[in-house]
């Protein structure tokens, strides 16, 4: 009997699975109401992250393409962060959005945007939005006051 719920065990691991990629850390909460004897999960895990089903590479790739597009550095970091994984895997993939962070935060204003604001409240408006989307501040800045159209030269950060 113990071994039928295994498989059911393994069977919601991999369903779970098949809709996106889970860490284990995750994994570990979403099925640990169902484990029935003690180890049962962790041993299902095991076996599951031996076979390569479970990666925390490709938890974090699947985050960065599924959010980088939207999302500022700190939202992501704080999504890799909430899904358990190690903080080096994390500060290394949030290190790599820094290059690109002032891009896609001018890209994620455009589109709410697409005009500069028109006095201090929308300003404060449109600085806000960008802050709740995880981008820092001065990213936020450059894009906001249009100081992302200077060139690399005259900004000193």
């Amino acid at each position: 009997m113990a071994t039928g719920f295994a498989l059911s065990l393994k069977g919601r691991a991999l369903r779970l699975l098949t809709g996106r990629e889970h860490s284990r850390a995750e994994l570990e909460r979403k099925l640990a109401a169902h484990e029935e004897e003690p180890g049962q999960l962790a041993k299902v895990l095991d076996e599951l992250q031996a076979k390569d089903f479970i990666s925390e590479t490709r938890v974090v790739e699947s985050v960065l393409n599924r959010r980088a597009s939207r999302f500022g550095a700190a939202r992501i970091r704080h999504e890799l962060q909430g899904k358990g994984l190690q903080a080096e895997v994390v500060s290394a993939a949030v290190q790599s959005l820094k290059g690109t962070e002032v891009d896609r935060a001018r890209g994620v204003w455009q589109k709410k945007f697409g005009a500069p604001a028109t006095d201090a409240a929308e300003r404060g408006k449109q600085m806000r939005f960008m802050a709740a989307r995880g981008f820092g501040s001065e990213a936020i800045r450059r894009v906001v006051s249009g100081a992302d159209e200077l060139s690399e030269d005259d900004f000193s950060g």
